[in-house]
């Protein structure tokens, strides 16, 4: 088993005027290549901290974070950006998509952003990615004109049009409805889970966290293994 993820003592904290809030403290794990791991625990324990932090979006009061065996958290600010655009796929749970591009462009920013759209056949890539999620004779369209179900679709291909080892998921299914949901994470778990890549999500759900390898809660900051 190879591990592609660990945490060593890992806490992070809010100062709010004159409370310290701790939302991790001490926190230890591991996640192992083609691993799906469901993180859970209730509303404010730090599970979308805990993936800000993994995706170097946000930086732990102390300890270390390890992503393929390089100290994410000692990098610089602008180290800490091109690892992430180079190592990690993020999917939202609100999509986050650019309005003003169109599915194909939005799949293809990332690629467009680290400057290898042209060099490493990306556009075919992204062509390929949306073919699988169905929206191959969707690419010209705008956001706007897709439902949520198709939006979260592209958010999902242009999280993996980097080929990422790493796949981080913030409750990706949470404004969809049950027979979308559904769909939206079979895609997920087939393109990253049974692709070899390591995922790692949030969520609420009992069904989508059955689905996984591992279950791990945040409970009173500290990361445990819990069974569905």
């Amino acid at each position: 088993m190879t591990i592609i993820v660990r945490l060593e003592n890992l806490s992070k904290d809010y100062v709010e005027g004159e409370r310290t809030r701790n939302i991790l403290k001490n926190a230890n794990a591991t996640f192992a290549e083609g691993e799906f791991v469901a993180i859970r625990g209730r509303s404010g324990s730090g599970k979308s901290t805990l993936l800000n932090l993994l995706a170097a979006i946000d930086s732990p009061t102390s300890g270390d974070i390890y992503i393929n065996d390089i100290c994410v958290t000692k990098l610089s600010s602008r180290n800490r950006t091109l690892f992430r655009r180079d190592n990690i796929g993020f999917v939202f749970q609100f999509f986050n998509l650019i309005p003003t591009l169109n599915v194909l462009e939005n799949v293809l920013l990332p690629a467009e952003l680290a400057g290898t759209q042209a060099s490493n056949g990306a556009t075919q890539h992204a062509l390929d990615l949306l073919d699988r999620v169905g929206l191959a004779d969707r690419r010209a369209v705008f956001p706007d004109k897709l439902s949520g179900g198709e939006q979260q679709r592209v958010a999902l291909a242009r999280a993996l049009v980097r080929n990422p080892r790493l796949v981080l998921a913030d409750e990706p299914t949470g404004n969809l409805d049950d027979a979308t949901g559904k769909t939206v994470m079979a895609l997920l778990s087939e393109m990253t889970h049974q692709a070899g890549k390591t995922l790692i999500m949030v969520t609420h759900s009992h069904k989508i966290a059955a689905l996984a390898d591992r279950v791990l809660t945040i409970e009173e900051g500290k990361i445990v293994e819990r069974r569905e």
